[in-house]
Formats: structure tokens, C-alpha cells, sequence
């Protein structure tokens, strides 16, 4: 068994945290409290090809496993989970999909614009109620002779106040629940779609996230990603890859905060001594590294599984769940270790607590995930 990365993916692991540390992490404050979406960065990256990391070389991607896009996203969510959970969407739920189940126009449109980052993708799945119930899709596309029109509203999408393409979620059958889903590729500029401006939210500030308004969009039967009533069966394939990425970029937020926390306990200082030799400091310190080492072999369990499987939804759900409860945990305890200095609005513990929130909700809430796991084993 080798549980050790190979010398391709260290090298390359090597190159994002490069970027990282001089592209990313500068700004990573700045973003945050901004909540700027950094279009700048985000072209960076993609001249860096980290956003086609797991696109074929032949669509103007890197061609690479999913083990190294794992490794590459936690190296940049170390610095910034907003960088990394950008990359993520367009890489994992957008690009992807469209690889599996596109047509070659669609793949030959999309795919090297996506993977070069001269494209940026969105995922319009959430609704108001159609959160962790996905398969009640409000949203409507009807067929005419024209083609499909869309109507309804979608939340929370990531990436909408930057993205050109975004994969649209409707029922082509009202009624029928998963059966009647459709997907559809929307370009942004396609008229109807009104993005609207969302409450600020506690994390990932920057993201991008809007609403979408869709009033009487049209488009070509040629939109359909895969055929009338393969929406849902998308949107799971799509989510199994998306957990591995978001498990990837917990870890890494995880690993920042332990890191913070190694610091403070090297360095700060009570009672004479620095506050590492005390044993509550030592168990705190002790628990989290392992927690995020058990997190991070779940993680490259799961992002193997995703390259050799035909699914890996147990894989997946197992490491999003265990990867971002480990790392709210680590956070938490930052924070404890840190004490008024982590405490502070605007230290760099006080950001990484605030995004890893996040990671127990989107694309699935740890109930979600014990609710598939559970599915998963009984069968």
C-alpha cells in the first residue's frame, strides 16, 4: 500500500504552495474582509493550470489525478478557503461534468476555457427548498418548439458574480422529484438571468455567491447536459467529486489553524514558560494533528477511490464529513490556544474559524453526509 505521495505529485504540490505563499496568501485578508471576489488571483491560478487540474491534457488541461488535485487544493486552502473552494467549483462542478456527460460541442466550447481559466463555472443546484432535499427542484424548463425556457430562483450559488457558464438544475417533468431533473449549460449572459445580491454571509467572504433569478430564459435543446431526465444523476456523480475538493479544502484550512497554534505555543509565554509545555496545551495540540492526519488519509482514500470507481459516494461523504469536523475542531481549539489574540476580528484564526464553518454545510451538511453513509452500508 503507498500512502506516500509520489515524487510527480510532491513536485507539483510544491509549485501550488509557491503560489500560494506569494499570490494567495498577501491577499487572503484583504479578500475577507473586502468580501472581493479575487478575479486577479483566480486568472493567476488559472494561467498556473489549477483550474484544470483534473482535465484532459487534450481539452487544455493538466491531465492530472485526483490524488494530486486533492494535495494542490488543501496547499492552496492553507492560504485562502475561498481561493481554493473557487478552483473547486469550476474544476469538481462544472468542468468535470461536462467532460463526463457533455457533447463534443459542448466539451470543445467550454472545456479549455474552463480548464485555462478564461472561463469560470457556477453550479445552480440550491433552492429555498431545495437545499439538502435536491431533488425538489422548483425551478421549471419547459419545451417548445424553440428549445427550453427557464423559470425560478436558485441561492447560495458560488461563483455567480464572476462566472460566464453556470449548469442550471430544472424539472423538465414537475412533480416527478429526481426522475424529472434536467441539466442544462447556461451561459451567463444569456438574457433572463439576473444575479441578486445575497446577505453577507459569516465565511468564505468573497466567494461570489448571488442568487440567480431566472425570468423566461431561453435556450437551445442543444443546452441539455446529457438527456432529459439525467439531471439528478449529474448532480450526484458531480457532488462525489465535489466532497473529496471540500474535504481537501477543510484540511487545509485545519492545517492553517494547527499551524497558528503551533506558533503561539512556541512562542507566547505564561508563568514564566512558553505555553507549549503546558499538558492542556500539549493534549489540544496533540488531538488535532491527529484528527487531521485520519483526515487527510480519508481524504486521499476518497479522491483514489474517485479516479478508479464508478462512484465513490461513500468515499467521498466519509472524508467531507470527518475532514470538516476535524478542522472546525482544529479551529476551535486555535482559538482556545490563541485566546484573546485568535480571539480578535481580523487574526488570521478568527478568518480560518469563520470558513471552516462552512465546510459542515455546503454540498451537503454532516447530517447529509451521515444520512448517505448510513444508505451506503445498508444498502
Amino acid at each position: 500500500m503507498q500512502l506516500e505521495p509520489t515524487a510527480a505529485q510532491l513536485a507539483f504540490q510544491q509549485q501550488v504552495e509557491a503560489f500560494a505563499k506569494t499570490a494567495v496568501a498577501p491577499a487572503a485578508r484583504d479578500i475577507d474582509e473586502g468580501n472581493r471576489f479575487p478575479t486577479e488571483i483566480v486568472r493567476a491560478a488559472g494561467v498556473e493550470g489549477l483550474l484544470g487540474i483534473t482535465v484532459s491534457e487534450a481539452w487544455g488541461g493538466r491531465g492530472l489525478d485526483y490524488v494530486t488535485y486533492a494535495i494542490a487544493l488543501e496547499a492552496l486552502a492553507r492560504a485562502s478557503s475561498v481561493i481554493a473552494v473557487i478552483v473547486s467549483v469550476t474544476t469538481s462542478l462544472v468542468a468535470e461534468p461536462i467532460a463526463r456527460f457533455g457533447s463534443e460541442s459542448q466539451k470543445q466550447l467550454w472545456l479549455p476555457r474552463l480548464a485555462r481559466g478564461q472561463s469560470l463555472g457556477a453550479f445552480a443546484l440550491s433552492e429555498e427548498q431545495a437545499g439538502s432535499d435536491a431533488a425538489n427542484q422548483q425551478t421549471v424548463a419547459r419545451l417548445d418548439e424553440r428549445g427550453y425556457l427557464l423559470n425560478g430562483r436558485k441561492v447560495w450559488v458560488a461563483n455567480a458574480e464572476a462566472a460566464d457558464l453556470v449548469i442550471v438544475f430544472a424539472a423538465t417533468q414537475p412533480g416527478m422529484r429526481g426522475r424529472g431533473v434536467s441539466a442544462f449549460l447556461v451561459p451567463m449572459d444569456t438574457p433572463g438571468i439576473e444575479r441578486v445580491a445575497m446577505d453577507d454571509s459569516l465565511g468564505v467572504r468573497g466567494l461570489g455567491c448571488m442568487d440567480l433569478e431566472l425570468h423566461d430564459v431561453r435556450v437551445d435543446a442543444d443546452a441539455l447536459l446529457g438527456a432529459p431526465g439525467d439531471g439528478f444523476g449529474i448532480v450526484l456523480w458531480a457532488l462525489d467529486g465535489g466532497r473529496v475538493a471540500i474535504a481537501a479544502q477543510a484540511l487545509g484550512a485545519g492545517q492553517a489553524a494547527l499551524d497558528e497554534a503551533l506558533r503561539h505555543a512556541r512562542t507566547h509565554t505564561a508563568f514564566g514558560q512558553p505555553i507549549g509545555n503546558y499538558q492542556a496545551i500539549q493534549w489540544m495540540l496533540a488531538d488535532t494533528a491527529t484528527e487531521l492526519d485520519a483526515a487527510r488519509m480519508l481524504t486521499l482514500k476518497a479522491a483514489d477511490a474517485r479516479q478508479r470507481q464508478e462512484t465513490s459516494t461513500l468515499e467521498a461523504s466519509m472524508a467531507k464529513l470527518f475532514a470538516s469536523e476535524a478542522a472546525h475542531r482544529a479551529a476551535d481549539r486555535a482559538m482556545q490556544i490563541l485566546a484573546s489574540h485568535g480571539y480578535r476580528r481580523g487574526s488570521v484564526v478568527e478568518r480560518l474559524f469563520r470558513d471552516v464553518r462552512a465546510a459542515e454545510i455546503y454540498q451537503g451538511t454532516s447530517e447529509v453526509q451521515r444520512m448517505v453513509i448510513a444508505e451506503q452500508l445498508l444498502g
